[in-house]
């Protein structure tokens, strides 16, 4: 059985080794039928662009003074052999200039230039064998500053359109430049508040090679978003961009179902073809649905190792969550209620605007849908136009993997935002004097600034009360305790018996009216149940015991007597 090539982004590291291969070689075909001056692709996190950039590069690269293999030999058998002279006739014909951005996610403006220079450095030491050719002799000095890191600022940010040309000297041919993950410098530089100076870079970088630049064969741009012409491509009207809502290219980013269902014959997994179509499917690019490929073949690998394993969240522990983060800091009770639709299993209507910019994206929560959609959280369920030209979408989750990152993750930042914004020091103090009318408005007061999607369930209520309880100086807060004849739902109690315990039993009602009769029954089942025992053998002598009823957004306090 082939390997699955789990993080392996090398084309050529795919092939010779024998990874197991979806195809995606016609990629180069729709390119070429295109012939588009600068493309730029943009998809979701981990969804096949570096993989298909290095594809690109083993087509096109003449690799004759690199050291590299015919090109050929990467491509026998695959679907791009097959196309026709006129396709196969490219093959390893031009330089070939290849840059990776991805590992720039970097916390300060000086480390993201630092790793900035040291790609850009690392390219131009590939294509050192330049150096040899008399016709650069002007230019020696330049390009070995730039390859040793010791060029100015200005240099590297016109080394593109530079290497360019001196690839164009030497070969005699334009090159390909292909640059992978474009704008992950330029989330890390918003996420970490040095955003004009990245982008004063990157549009110099790009604008001066990929605008004008009689040296350029062809260009190919990855990435998650589009960004504005004004922001970084000003003034490049050559540029296509293929984003989600395109149609073209729309089947060689990620699987569709054809080669999924390929992949879990060739390893027997026929039988759970279900499972993995619920939780990694549901994309839909152009009119394509499509699977998330990282996560199919991150499955895939664990049913090989045990075919009755459960699903999990690969991607949602690996794709940035800062602009979900950034969602919850910002929602307000329109965002909220959109988040519980859409937990819900409901769609959303938003306007989308594919040429935003990441410090857009904290003006308006409308902004941040946006950001969400093109990034994967939520995918397109209807299009239509509104007023003429706002293009507005139905949005909607997926799939049950990325339901995950909405049920789990939100709802724990959504507690940690409601822990760090709020004073509880009233609610502390009103529980441990017994003062079940101010825990009420209390209570009250932060489930209007919480989220529940469980529609009424206990579960939520339950895990509520145990965070805003947390905190309280000395003090235990301990869910779902084994005590006397079954199980109280929060107990917290002083670290030793000179303090108080405090029981409390949840009750989640159907109507508003059944609250008191709830918060009553709560208290009967604490005193049947001699939920106070175990406190007593330990020997507190101050049992404080509340009956609490929710009901949506509200709840009822009542205290023992």
């Amino acid at each position: 059985m082939k390997p699955l090539p789990i993080g392996v982004s090398f084309f050529d590291t795919v092939i010779e080794q024998g990874y197991y291969y979806v195809d995606k070689t016609l990629l180069i075909k729709e390119m070429l039928d295109k012939k588009a001056s600068v493309n730029l692709f943009t998809r979701p996190r981990r969804f096949g662009k570096t993989l298909n950039m290095r594809m690109l590069q083993c087509f096109f690269e003449n690799t004759a003074e690199i050291g590299g293999k015919n090109a050929a030999s990467w491509f026998n058998g695959l679907k791009i052999m097959a196309a026709g002279e006129q396709y196969t006739a490219h093959i390893g014909q031009y330089p070939v200039v290849f840059l990776t951005f991805k590992d720039t996610r970097q916390p300060s403006l000086e480390s993201a230039y630092s790793f900035l220079k040291d790609s850009i450095a690392g390219e131009f030491e590939r294509h050192a064998y330049v150096l040899q050719d008399e016709r650069l002799i002007g230019k020696k000095e330049q390009y070995e500053r730039i390859m040793h890191g010791a060029g100015s600022l200005h240099e590297y940010s016109h080394a593109l359109k530079f290497l360019s040309e001196c690839l164009y000297i030497h070969h005699e041919k334009n090159a390909i430049v292909l640059v992978d993950e474009y704008d992950v410098p330029l989330e890390a530089s918003w996420s970490n508040h040095y955003y004009n100076d990245m982008v004063n870079f990157i549009r110099s970088f790009l604008g001066t090679a990929l605008k004008d630049n009689p040296f350029l064969e062809f260009a190919a741009i990855t990435g998650c978003l589009r960004i504005s012409k004004e922001s970084i491509f000003t003034g490049l009207n050559n540029l296509i961009v293929n984003s989600v809502l395109a149609e073209n290219y729309s089947e060689y980013f990620g699987f569709i179902q054809e080669e999924v269902t390929q992949m879990l014959q060739f390893y027997h997994l026929d039988s759970r073809a279900g499972m993995v179509k619920d939780w990694y499917d549901g994309y839909l690019f152009g009119n394509t649905e499509v699977y998330n490929p990282w996560s199919v073949l991150n499955i895939t690998s664990d049913l090989r190792s045990n075919s009755n394993t459960f699903p999990r969240p690969y991607w949602a522990n690996t794709s940035s969550n800062s602009i979900v983060r950034t969602l919850i800091d910002k929602a307000d009770d329109t965002a909220k209620a959109d988040l519980v639709t859409v937990i819900a299993g409901g769609t959303i209507k938003k306007a989308i605007h594919e040429d935003i910019t990441y410090d857009e994206v904290e003006r308006s929560i409308d902004n941040i849908w946006n950001f969400l959609f093109f990034t994967g959280y939520l995918k397109k369920a209807g299009e239509y136009f509104e007023k003429g030209n706002t293009l507005m979408l139905d949005l909607e989750i997926p799939n049950r993997e990325v339901q995950y990152i909405f049920e789990y993750k939100i709802q724990e930042w959504f507690k940690e935002s409601l822990l760090a914004k709020n004073d509880l020091s009233g609610l502390h103090t009103a529980v441990l004097n017994g003062e079940a009318p101010m825990v009420q408005k209390e209570l009250s007061a932060l489930l209007m600034k919480s989220i529940s999607f469980y529609d009424n369930q206990e579960n939520f209520y339950h895990g509520f009360l145990t965070g805003v309880l947390s905190g309280i100086s000395g003090y235990i807060v301990k869910s779902n305790r084994e005590t006397g004849n079954g199980r109280s739902d929060v107990v917290m109690h002083y670290a030793n018996i000179d303090g108080k315990a405090v029981i409390f039993e949840l009750k989640a009602a159907k109507t508003a009216r059944e609250m008191p009769a709830q918060c009553d029954e709560a208290l009967r089942q604490i005193e049947e149940k001699h939920y106070e025992q175990e406190w007593l053998d330990e020997g507190y002598t101050d049992i404080l015991k509340y009956g609490i009823a929710f009901y949506k957004k509200n709840c009822m306090v009542k205290k023992a007597d």
